[in-house]
């Protein structure tokens, strides 16, 4: 026996998490709710909706990326299979590209989890520098090589998070933490949108273990854009042939025979 919260389909109608699908779901919920319902188990708040759907918004284009590349070329291979280009580039989606939302999160939630109860914020990000330092790890969510000293979609995000009352302890720490690593290092640092949206992702009751599957859809949006521009160039002119056509002509072929 299998089973599901999820959804059922019978001959006149489609339920999916308790909700009928054409009477209580079309027209009454944005793509962003949906995540939450399936996420959460449960409608977000009209406050919760705006915040969840700012963050997809900001996270989904960033112009020419890796992943965006991946998907411009997988489209010049095969431009009838336009899902694979979509699934190409978010096969990238990882500790460098798109990871830092999801380990960001990851280290607010644990750290805020273990906390004793009552310590100050501000004692909390000091002890988890304090772990960073001693690992030699790069804490997550900070630095850009564009966004100096400030990213901002960190702003933005923070910004609208207060404005609809869903700025929370996961913000406030990360925050903490940005205050003592300047402090410590005696100069600005970038707290990139990434760290911003694991935050306030958090802060919207997201399991660190769902940043990246949010993240990955809000990206495939954005992969949209670029499959409709090399399509809409044709293939002799897409971004796609001039990029692979300057590779073939500045590459140095030395056989090692």
């Amino acid at each position: 026996m299998y089973t599901t919260r999820i959804g059922f389909s019978q001959p006149d109608s489609i339920n999916i998490y308790g909700y009928d699908l054409c009477s209580e779901i079309i027209g009454h919920a944005s793509l962003a709710d949906l995540i939450f319902l399936g996420a959460q188990g449960h409608k977000p708040s009209e406050n919760e909706s705006k915040m969840l759907n700012a963050l997809m918004v900001g996270i989904a284009e960033h112009g020419f990326t890796p992943s965006s590349l991946a998907t411009r070329l997988t489209w010049l291979g095969a431009p009838e299979a336009t899902q694979a280009a979509v699934a190409a580039g978010l096969l990238g989606a990882g500790s460098v590209y798109l990871g830092a939302m999801e380990y960001t999160a990851q280290f607010l939630q644990e750290a805020l989890a273990t906390a004793p109860e009552g310590r100050d914020t501000s004692d909390t990000a000091a002890g988890i520098l304090d772990a960073y330092e001693k690992s030699g790890e790069k804490v997550p969510g900070f630095g850009h090589p564009t966004h100096r000293p400030r990213d901002p979609r960190t702003a933005r995000f923070f910004q609208l998070a207060e404005e609809y009352a869903v700025l929370g302890e996961n913000s406030l720490l990360l925050q903490a933490v940005h205050a003592e690593m300047e402090r410590r290092r005696g100069k600005l640092i970038t707290l990139n949108g990434a760290g911003a949206f694991g935050a306030v992702l958090s802060d919207l009751g997201f399991s660190w273990k769902l940043v990246r599957p949010v993240v990955t859809a809000a990206r495939a949006v954005g992969l949209v854009g670029h499959i409709a521009e090399e399509a809409s160039r044709g293939t002799a002119n897409s971004t796609a042939q001039a990029l692979f056509s300057h590779v073939e002509h500045h590459t140095d072929y030395r056989p090692e025979r």
